[in-house]
């Protein structure tokens, strides 16, 4: 689902949304500081989107795409399974009560529990970009107009959220137009002014699905890039990396973000800001997600689980 030339950039961009998406999803984290939670919710995810529109490959044979679907399908379902079934077993905040093979049916394939839904959202709106996008008899601008369509039929019954698929065509429309997705943006310090405006008077405006939300998420890309500009390439490669194999993450942070709980309690006396804490569950979560992929590439596992030999790149 990628272009076949990595752009450092866009690698980048993910390290930053898949680590400020971890830290969030420690609930001391999101718990302690409310409005830092809004405000980052606000962009990160939707980043994500747009590049994931934009990277959307529409060169790519039938088969090919569908193949890659189904290896984004098989590790997604394997973690939403587990996810749905530890949530009827533990006393989390998204408790299920009445586990039963519809529930769990439901969950997997309309309305995903937990953090996976991510997957859920890209695996369709691809589908609802591609083939249209196949459909070369007609312009342009009447293809794209058949993907907004899918999309908004795929938020009108509850599939997707509206204001993601938005951001998926965007990312999508950005590509097709020919455009370079960096010089789409504005990278520059100043972008972080009105995202300090937007965030002291309109705080109720913190929300992808406003049109402040649309221009914080344009603003902090902007930033973002500005940041990678002034960075030396030694200091790159770890961020380069993660970004490279956020799958991964985004499929295996969640149980170590769970774990975490058990170290939290004397790191939280120790500091009660939750600083401390951020920095000891950070790694971990990365560091354990990253571990397994590792674990799945030598056992050869990763052909079963992601349809490849390698899950790390």
């Amino acid at each position: 689902m990628q272009q076949t030339k990595r752009i450092a950039e866009l690698d980048y961009l993910k390290f930053v949304f898949i680590t400020l998406m971890i830290a969030f999803h420690l609930v001391y984290i999101g718990d302690t500081y409310p409005q830092a939670k809004s405000f980052v919710y606000t962009f990160h995810m939707p980043g994500f989107l747009l590049i994931s529109g934009y990277v959307l490959n529409r060169q790519k044979g039938g088969l090919p795409f569908l193949r890659a679907m189904l290896w984004l399908f098989v590790p997604y379902a394997l973690m939403e399974t587990a996810y749905v079934v530890m949530a009827a077993l533990l006393p989390i905040r998204e408790h299920v009560s009445n586990l039963s093979a519809g529930l769990l049916l439901s969950k997997l394939c309309l309305h995903p529990l937990g953090p996976y839904w991510y997957l859920h959202t890209l695996i369709l709106c691809s589908i609802a970009a591609y083939f249209p996008l196949q459909l070369t008899p007609l312009r342009l601008r009447w293809r794209l107009a058949v993907v907004a369509a899918g999309m908004t039929a795929l938020s009108l019954v509850g599939m997707v959220d509206g204001a993601n698929a938005f951001y998926f065509f965007a990312g999508v429309v950005l590509r097709q137009s020919g455009r370079n997705f960096i010089d789409s943006f504005h990278p520059t310090l100043w972008t972080l002014l009105p995202v300090g405006l937007i965030t002291a008077f309109l705080p109720n405006m913190l929300n992808k699905s406003t049109l402040p939300g649309l221009v914080i998420v344009w603003c902090m890309i902007s930033f973002l890039l500005w940041t990678y500009s002034h960075l030396k390439p030694e200091k790159l490669r770890l961020p380069l990396y993660i970004g490279r194999n956020t799958l991964l993450l985004l499929l295996f942070s969640p149980v170590f973000t769970m774990l975490a709980k058990y170290f939290q309690a004397p790191l939280v006396s120790l500091d009660p800001t939750g600083i401390l804490f951020l920095l000891v569950a950070l790694p971990f979560a990365t560091g354990g997600s990253l571990a397994i992929g590792w674990i799945s590439d030598k056992l050869c596992l990763s052909r079963w689980l992601f349809g490849s030999a390698r899950s790390l790149h």
